[in-house]
């Protein structure tokens, strides 16, 4: 499948020189330290793919972080492509066997399976479309048949004083809208796992993965923290862990700027860790496995709890691709539950579970909207009250963390066995 790497873009300025040769300098223009750049399979650049991407980030009008969002769309539409070998330039007359009304279908499919959000699925269809108007504007193609059709969308709007404005905007008929799955989900449409499927899980990783992956789903389930923040956890920052004084056998570790752990938005707080899970992160960063990773480690990484086998820090998307081998080997052994797992529904699961256990123990709504964002590290308390909403109008769902506070309890005791090299 096509790749995506960053390098560091340096700029330079041609001049002419004394002997009528060109002449490259540097420039005054600052480096561009991160810049995503997407490889076929067999090596060769995306050229036109690579060059939107400058475009993009050279002025400095599109933030780094935007830029590197979209280039991950880019990355999936061409690994679909790659997939599917199909030419990304042609265009027969034929709309249903052109490549983007065929991967409108396929996007369209995956939303309906839940395997992407529905708003992941919104942006990266217009993505692609905007990267095809790029490409087709510079004449990289020319496609002798249309690739979509335009449309104009106008959108009244009143400002503060009551005026009537209209806003208009330019769409295409490939734009898909963004709808959510149907029945109730949390925060980026997913749903928790049933404590019996998260048991089984666990259990499975004890026995045949690496101590790291199987500690990293632990860390996610028993502590609610996304990917970015446990990849970035150092061996120094658990000895910052107090004890909760309100909660028998939960530590807070502190998390966000000036901690070292990375958080989103830069939200400060502190993360919810059970004693017992925190002795298997302490007894891991001194254990033998985890020193001779950090002999290979560069110095500014060898206090990062979580290694490669070559010292490497764990990326976001090592772990995704991680999870992406677990589900295969998982569903052949029968956990068929796992057919569409991301790592972020251990995010989900804790944060049902957390609610469950707050509403059941008599506080008001404002106390739990309270105790569940602080935990959750979230920005917004809209994205909190969908853990509310969730548990107070799917009695079905609730039962998915109805024996939690049974795991947490009981997790001390649990022989998991030896893990796998």
């Amino acid at each position: 499948m096509a790749r995506l790497q960053e390098f560091q873009y340096n700029f330079y300025e041609l001049t002419l020189g004394s002997d009528g040769r060109l002449v490259y300098g540097s420039s005054a223009n600052q480096p561009i330290p991160k810049l995503p750049q997407i490889f076929w399979k067999n090596g060769s650049s995306w050229s036109e793919a690579n060059l939107y991407c400058l475009e993009m980030a050279a002025p400095g009008n599109v933030k780094i972080e935007t830029v590197h969002r979209k280039m991950k769309h880019i990355q999936y539409f061409a690994s679909y492509v790659e997939k599917e070998k199909k030419d990304w330039r042609h265009f027969p007359r034929r709309r249903e066997d052109q490549i983007l009304k065929i991967f409108r279908g396929h996007l369209i499919d995956q939303r309906e399976t839940g395997i992407l959000s529905p708003g992941t699925v919104t942006n990266c269809m217009n993505v692609v479309v905007d990267f095809y108007r790029f490409v087709q504007e510079k004449g990289f193609i020319n496609p002798q048949n249309k690739m979509w059709r335009d449309r104009e969308i106008a959108m009244p709007i009143y400002d503060n004083a009551g005026f009537l404005r209209i806003f208009v905007t330019r769409t295409t008929d490939l734009s898909i809208p963004n709808k959510q799955r149907v029945g109730g989900t949390l925060e980026d449409g997913l749903l928790p796992l049933s404590a019996d499927h998260m048991t089984r899980l666990l259990q499975y990783t004890a026995a045949n993965a690496t101590s790291e992956l199987h500690l990293l789903l632990s860390t996610g389930f028993f502590s609610g923290a996304r990917i970015g923040t446990i990849t970035t956890l150092t061996v120094n920052s658990l000895l910052t862990a107090s004890i909760d004084p309100y909660t028998e056998g939960i530590l807070r570790l502190p998390a966000g700027p000036g901690t070292g752990i990375a958080t989103k938005f830069s939200v400060s707080g502190s993360l919810w860790i059970p004693e017992a899970l925190m002795k298997e992160l302490i007894d891991y960063a001194s254990s033998t496995r985890r020193l001779l990773r950090e002999r290979f480690a560069k110095p500014e990484h060898k206090n990062v709890l979580f290694l490669t086998r070559s010292g490497q820090p764990y990326s976001v998307k090592t772990v995704v691709r991680l999870i992406s081998g677990l589900r295969d080997v998982c569903c052949e052994a029968g956990l068929r539950f796992m057919r569409k797992f991301t790592f972020h529904q251990t995010r989900a699961t804790f944060g049902t579970w957390l609610t469950r256990e707050l509403m059941t123990s008599g506080l008001d709504t404002a106390t739990v909207l309270s105790e569940v964002k602080s935990a959750m590290f979230h920005k917004y308390e809209s994205t909190t009250w969908r853990y509310i909403r969730f548990l107070e109008t799917t009695k079905a769902k609730i039962e998915a963390a109805s024996k939690f506070n049974e795991l947490f309890t009981g997790i001390r005791g649990r022989d998991w066995g030896q893990t796998s090299a």
